[in-house]
């Protein structure tokens, strides 16, 4: 089981812990499945660049990047080194700590 801690650039909003979070699902699930505001315009398959975020801790507990996913994450609104896309952000086999920012989910138009 994860805890995944979601930290957010939007003013305004709390830091939120989900605590028990499975694995195999991805970051983008966990964060829709518990009432969290993250877009994801291309409907999870790694083909737009709106559920961009950054892992700030735990990068090691998720699956590597991919070209496609670097492809895209090029692509996004100020992309950085610990840039990833939720919905390829799939928690493996295992436990541990994750540590993301959202970034500002008012700058994107869509889902």
């Amino acid at each position: 089981m994860y805890t995944i801690k979601f930290n957010f650039e939007q003013k305004g909003l709390t830091p939120v812990t989900l605590e028990n979070v499975t694995p195999g699902q991805s970051i983008l699930e966990a964060a829709l499945e518990n009432n969290i505001e993250l877009h994801h315009n291309c409907g999870m398959v790694c083909a737009c660049s709106t559920c961009h975020l950054y892992v700030e801790k735990g990068e090691d507990l998720l699956p590597e990047l991919t070209d496609r996913e670097e492809d895209f994450i090029d692509r996004a609104v100020n992309p950085r080194i610990n840039s990833r896309l939720g919905c390829q952000c799939i928690l493996e086999e295992g436990s541990g700590v994750i540590e993301v920012t959202l970034p500002d989910q008012t700058q994107f138009l869509g889902e």
